[in-house]
């Protein structure tokens, strides 16, 4: 085994290790938006952590004794000891609780190119999942980030792939197939579709859709208003959807003088393919709200989120 291998087989297994320890503790989080991420922890007293849930879930700055040894330890095996070089240590990752799941991503503030996402959006997107009806023999999902997406169909799907371009996601995704025991489950390196081969009878897909100047992988969409990578997936998916599969798209649409310019794009596409059963559905007409003070949305009066569901006829 070659060391560059061998040290990610450790890196995982010690996240899943820690993972299940915080599981035997009784730890829960539910992650909530970056933006109130920040004012929770700007309140007073709110500047260290002291207990597991500051640790793994508000992302605060310990003092040395805060965790147990071996947790500690674990923490340092994954590569996810950061040391704020004033007395204080930091989790680089967080976990969050979804339902009877347990997901590591990454620490907040996520402003790393590679970072892993997981908040509201990945509740909401496992929530439309639930509402699909039936059981699956291939599933794939596209830009999976943690992966929840994809696992939370894993129990009813005899396969499902996780794919995504970021390395990083990819080491979430294999160890949080192992943290919630998910059968069937594959991991690949792809570009949407690319780097997977066959027919999907269930596609889903919560991509990034926002414009961000950044660049971030979980973050930006491409495009004018962060559009572009929903508008490929749907473009895309119709292609490799078998006969009678179906395709889920949840992300973002904006709203430029009460027309929805996601809409207007993908309608183009539906009409032309072979899809039947197709439904839009606005969830929220308000997200990100503080994007429109940013150059890419001059123009746009909201941010909505939107669900896309079709079936290939």
């Amino acid at each position: 085994m070659d060391g560059g291998r061998e040290a990610g087989e450790t890196r995982e297994a010690a996240l899943v290790a820690l993972g299940d320890a915080l599981r035997a503790e009784g730890y829960a989080f539910t992650t909530v938006t970056p933006e109130t991420h920040r004012r929770v922890n700007a309140r007073s007293g709110a500047s260290e952590a002291r207990s597991l849930r500051d640790v793994f879930g508000w992302s605060r700055p310990f003092k040395p004794g805060v965790l147990s040894p071996g947790l500690q330890a674990l923490l340092e095996q994954a590569g996810a000891l950061a040391d704020c070089g004033d007395g204080t240590l930091r989790s680089r990752v967080r976990f969050s609780t979804l339902g009877p799941g347990l997901y590591v991503h990454s620490a907040w503030p996520t402003s790393q190119k590679d970072a892993v996402f997981f908040g509201p959006d990945t509740y909401r997107f496992c929530a439309l999942l639930q509402r699909v009806q039936g059981t699956f023999r291939r599933v794939v999902d596209l830009g999976c980030g943690s992966g929840a997406g994809g696992l939370s169909v894993a129990r009813r799907s005899d396969e499902v792939v996780l794919a995504d371009l970021n390395p990083e996601a990819l080491v979430f995704s294999r160890v949080n197939a192992r943290l919630n025991g998910a059968q069937g489950v594959q991991v690949a390196h792809s570009d949407l579709l690319q780097g997977v081969s066959g027919a999907f009878d269930l596609i889903v897909a919560n991509p990034p859709y926002l414009a961000d100047a950044d660049g971030r992988t979980y973050r930006d969409g491409g495009g004018t208003h962060g559009t572009e990578l929903s508008v490929r997936i749907v473009r895309e998916g119709v292609e490799r959807l078998s006969q009678g599969g179906t395709l889920v798209l949840y992300t973002g649409a904006p709203v430029v003088e009460g027309e929805d310019l996601l809409r207007t794009a993908l309608e183009r596409q539906w009409r032309s393919a072979p899809l039947t059963d197709v439904s839009y559905e606005e969830l929220d007409p308000d997200v990100f709200g503080e994007e429109l003070e940013k150059p890419p949305y001059a123009g746009v009066e909201r941010i909505a989120l939107v669900a896309l569901t079709a079936r290939r006829a």
